[in-house]
């Protein structure tokens, strides 16, 4: 076969190989930031669940610097550009671990036992040309013993 023949050839052997190749990187990219995702929403609830059990009850300082936000920035997380602060949901619990209904009043503050953060339903968008669409991630959660909720126990000051 001449040469000249032969180009053309070369062209359609790159184009599928060359399609095989940019779909492989492209899902290592995609499975690269699934688990920075992931292991980026563990580390908010955990994070925002010592923070609650250390900070004054329902303080949404606590929210904000659990998803990697300095104190006054109530946006989006700098981490995570589609997680907010609606995304979390803290709730207190007693020894028995069901929810304390209003743990602001001054009445249940000695039945709360136990803070818990959880994310549900988050969705991972994917940037896969061609393929799109949302992953919904299951349900992130942590729940850490309370601790001081804010006071230093002496005067009742709030510590964050």
């Amino acid at each position: 076969m001449s040469r000249k023949r032969m180009h053309g050839v070369y062209v359609v052997e790159f184009a599928i190989i060359g399609l095989l190749l940019f779909t492989l990187l492209f899902g290592v990219l995609e499975m690269g930031r699934l688990y920075f995702t992931v292991g980026t929403l563990n580390e908010v609830v955990r994070r925002g669940a010592r923070l609650a059990a250390v900070c004054q009850i329902s303080d949404p300082v606590v929210l904000r610097r659990a998803i990697f936000n300095a104190a006054d920035n109530s946006g989006a997380s700098s981490l995570i550009g589609s997680l907010e602060t609606a995304d979390l949901t803290l709730t207190y619990l007693d020894e028995n671990g069901a929810v304390v209904t209003s743990p602001n009043d001054p009445a249940n503050l000695s039945s709360i036992h136990f803070v818990q953060l959880s994310i549900e339903n988050f969705p991972f968008t994917l940037l896969i040309p061609g393929v799109g669409g949302a992953i919904s991630l299951p349900v992130f959660r942590a729940i850490l013993p309370r601790e001081s909720l804010g006071s230093d126990g002496e005067g009742g000051d709030t510590l964050c």
